[in-house]
């Protein structure tokens, strides 16, 4: 096993950066993803790792090793393309085997390291078949194989499942996440798949615009993300951020200024942040119209609007509502966040008071109305 560590590390084009000072460290024997959108430049750092491109400032380290000036074959690493790059005239077996031939390493063990790998795989009843015969994930599987047979302590990852359906993915992000553990190896995954990222990960590394966003635990990027755009990139349905506006009574939701989310607070505006599934439908709460209800089996994603601002809800099971309805909403002070409307930073609000209304007269059935025509 071994460890990963990329120091002030700036990939540039002339003017465009497609990473800035990037520095994080991937300890021995972690699973550590680099999450993001396209363009954030998670497989530009995957590159620099694997030797595939060379930083135009800062250093990388694999073990106690200075990395940054060396080729890839020099660094110790296997590496899964998104494109499976399979010789399509070669057999499973040969295909599995390729690296070892090509880095000439003595043949009499080829058999039975491929025997180990094959049936760790299950591909030992299709090494005598072509790429062409086999099924997409039969195909990944292969893949997997040739960069697991050259038992390198590093392996690299760039999004080798966005070419399957669902159901494969599914499947496959339980192999791999099994293989690594049974393994030991260090692996450094690269998706744009929030789902991938959070089943899989021991830590996160979520990337924006070239830059960390935020270095954290699954659990963790969940739970307390930094900015509104680790928030809403994190969670499914994304988390909801709602304005809020001064009011007399304090904070409000815009356009429901008797839903006081902070009240006897002035000043500047917030945003409120609420995940869909932390918020409840009651007999007590902030009036909400219906705008669309969506049925998926164990849940159902109600979109409301409250005043001015449009969320989503999770709600168990399947409801007998629809758009138009009048319905009131509630959530617990403890899972509200808060960020900052021009940073979009995270802030941390003491002496929350109760979002819910004081008294259910204040809202009439007009206003209700006009906030389903608002929206």
């Amino acid at each position: 096993m071994t460890s990963v560590a990329l120091k002030s590390i700036t990939k540039s084009w002339g003017s465009t950066h497609a990473v800035q000072e990037i520095d994080f460290s991937v300890r021995s024997g972690d699973f550590t993803v680099l999450l993001g959108p396209s363009g954030c430049g998670k497989s530009t750092t995957l590159r620099l790792i694997a030797g595939l491109d060379q930083p135009s400032a800062g250093s990388i380290h694999i073990g106690e090793r200075d990395v940054t000036r060396l080729s890839p074959s020099q660094r110790r690493i296997a590496m899964v393309f998104q494109a499976y790059a399979l010789f399509p005239h070669l057999s499973v077996r040969e295909n599995i085997l390729f690296g070892l031939r090509v880095r000439k390493e003595p043949s009499q063990h080829f058999e039975a390291r491929l025997k180990r790998v094959s049936e760790l795989l299950g591909l030992a009843h299709l090494l005598d078949r072509r790429p062409g015969q086999l099924s997409g994930g039969q195909q990944q599987r292969v893949a997997l194989g040739r960069a697991i047979i050259a038992e390198t302590p590093l392996c690299l990852m760039d999004e080798p499942l966005s070419n399957l359906d669902a159901q494969l993915r599914q499947e496959m992000r339980r192999e791999i996440r099994a293989l690594q553990q049974q393994l030991g190896i260090t692996m450094i995954y690269v998706t744009h798949d929030q789902t991938e990222a959070m089943s899989m990960a021991d830590q996160v590394i979520l990337l924006r615009n070239g830059r960390i966003e935020q270095n954290a635990p699954p659990a963790e990027l969940y739970a307390q993300p930094a900015s509104e755009f680790a928030a809403r990139f994190i969670g499914t349905p994304p988390m909801n951020i709602l304005p809020l506006e001064p009011t007399a009574a304090g904070l409000a939701i815009a356009g429901a200024h008797d839903v006081a989310v902070l009240p006897g607070r002035g000043g500047e505006a917030l945003h409120l942040g609420l995940r869909p599934e932390h918020i409840r439908l009651s007999a007590h709460g902030a009036p909400a119209v219906i705008q669309t209800v969506e049925y998926f089996g164990a849940d159902t994603i109600v979109g409301a609007c409250i005043g001015n601002a449009p969320l989503l809800v999770r709600v168990p099971g399947q409801l007998s509502l629809r758009a138009g309805d009048a319905i009131r909403l509630q959530w617990d002070e403890a899972q509200q966040y808060f960020f900052d409307p021009h940073s979009g930073l995270r802030r941390h609000v003491d002496g929350c008071g109760q979002h819910t209304p004081s008294s259910a007269s204040q809202f009439n059935p007009i206003k209700e109305k006009s906030c389903a025509e608002s929206c």
